[in-house]
């Protein structure tokens, strides 16, 4: 559990972190809050559960991790027709072909750069589903600016023509969420690290001792539970405890997805966490 600096009651996040609009059971501004790291509560993102409850009805008779992932995978493969898109009406003379973008593509393009195309899917879908803006995209993200207007056009061409990629991270998500509830019910924190160069690509908002701080990360990074590993991706480390809500994907949840660098994926927002070298 995060050790608070008694800072007040509340610590809203800066107005233009996140959107009124969101695809969950929970308000983006407390989504973004520093309370929601400090609290957290169960987020479920609107009608997936009830649309694929087939699935869970399916994963609540596994008793093995390993057999509830195959069961998840063989699952999206059929359902959003992945191994057969021709049934979902993909056609292969049409000049933009983009039948292998799927969910597992989408994870691999944000390990090999999460500036790149599927990076900016990544941050859309948490834009779109839990109203937090993303803050950060090859350079710093403001109206109008180059950045922004590459990560609109990345971020378009990412979900073009796709067999409901958006649907997909939908599940995957949701299937983070149970499958970590179902082996930790108990827990609702993990302590990540993510190593840094520049920490002015963070937004500092304030600094509670020397090297106890709040930032505002990205509405999505990736961190590592081996602080060695992080270690080797910067000069600076920044350690935190972060809610389970918030974690879209860890590196043992799928088999063969993001091993090599035990690699999490994490939804932004205010962060208590402490720099260390």
């Amino acid at each position: 559990m995060p050790q608070r600096v008694d800072v007040g009651e509340s610590w809203p996040p800066p107005r233009e972190s996140w959107t009124r609009f969101n695809r969950c059971n929970i308000p983006s501004s407390v989504l973004a809050s520093l309370d929601f790291q400090l609290r957290p509560e169960r987020v479920e993102l609107d009608g997936v559960a009830i649309i694929h409850k087939d699935l869970f009805w399916r994963l609540e008779r596994l008793s093995d991790p390993k057999d509830r992932a195959v069961q998840f995978m063989d699952y999206l493969a059929v359902y959003f027709s992945l191994a057969s898109p021709e049934s979902a009406g993909f056609n292969a003379q049409s000049r933009i072909r983009r039948n292998k973008a799927d969910y597992l593509s989408v994870l691999r393009g944000w390990l090999f750069d999460p500036d790149g195309r599927e990076g900016a899917v990544l941050k859309g879908w948490v834009a779109s589903r839990f109203g937090l803006l993303p803050r950060y995209f090859g350079g710093r993200i403001l109206p109008e600016s180059d950045d922004y207007q590459r990560f609109l056009r990345q971020q378009s061409a990412g979900v073009y023509n796709t067999n409901n990629l958006e649907g997909q991270l939908d599940l995957l998500y949701t299937y983070c969420q149970y499958e970590w509830v179902r082996q930790q019910p108990q827990q609702q924190h993990v302590t990540l690290f993510r190593g840094v160069n520049r920490l002015a690509e963070h937004d500092l908002i304030a600094r509670l001792g020397r090297r106890l701080c709040v930032v505002l990360l990205n509405n999505l990074s990736s961190f590592t539970i081996n602080r060695e590993r992080a270690d080797e991706f910067g000069d600076q480390i920044l350690e935190t405890d972060v809610p389970i809500p918030k974690i879209l994907f860890f590196n043992a949840l799928l088999p063969g997805v993001l091993k090599g660098e035990e690699e999490y994926l994490v939804i932004g927002g205010l962060y208590e966490v402490t720099l260390s070298r």
